[in-house]
């Protein structure tokens, strides 16, 4: 028995919907561990690895999310200050990594650009699934290190925001 992305979505469903904080589940060499948002200083993640897989991401069959929790998801950006004073925009799960809304169109956001908290600052694609990633922060964009259309690692620092007023 394997996990579809239904499967997935349902777990993260009922997660959201109870009083746990946390899930670990393994099944068939598939782990997912789901978090709650607020939960030990961490937002909601899922992370997927089968056995002997873990240091090669094409192997790995990357988890779904429920589209109701995809604005959790970018809360997992969490921002970590990286010593330049400068705060990491992370990548909250495995997949690839968009820097615009669709091909063509105007990226989210360039260097340079004004960001909020909840300002989206790109999108993951996982299993056709688009999950939105927010900036987590309030400032200007400084540097963004992970290129459009390209497969970004869990936790993989996405972009760069200097907190500070702007110049």
């Amino acid at each position: 028995m394997s996990l579809t992305a239904r499967d997935i979505a349902e777990i993260t469903r009922l997660l959201e919907e109870s009083t746990f904080d946390e899930l670990e589940l393994e099944l068939n060499g598939m782990k997912i561990h789901l978090r709650r948002s607020g939960a030990q200083g961490s937002a909601t993640q899922t992370q997927a690895a089968q056995t002997g897989a873990a240091k090669d991401p094409a192997a790995a069959a990357p988890p779904s999310r429920a589209p109701a929790a995809a604005a959790k998801v970018a809360a997992a950006s969490v921002p970590a200050a990286s010593p330049d004073s400068l705060i990491e925009v992370r990548a909250p799960l495995l997949g690839t990594f968009y820097r615009a809304p669709k091909p063509g169109a105007p990226p989210f956001v360039e260097v340079g650009a004004q960001v909020e908290p909840d300002s989206i600052v790109g999108i993951i694609e996982v299993m056709k699934l688009m999950n939105t990633v927010r900036a987590g922060t309030r400032g200007v964009v400084r540097e963004i290190r992970a290129r459009d259309g390209v497969l970004v690692e869990y936790g993989e620092t996405l972009l760069l925001v200097d907190p500070r007023e702007p110049r």
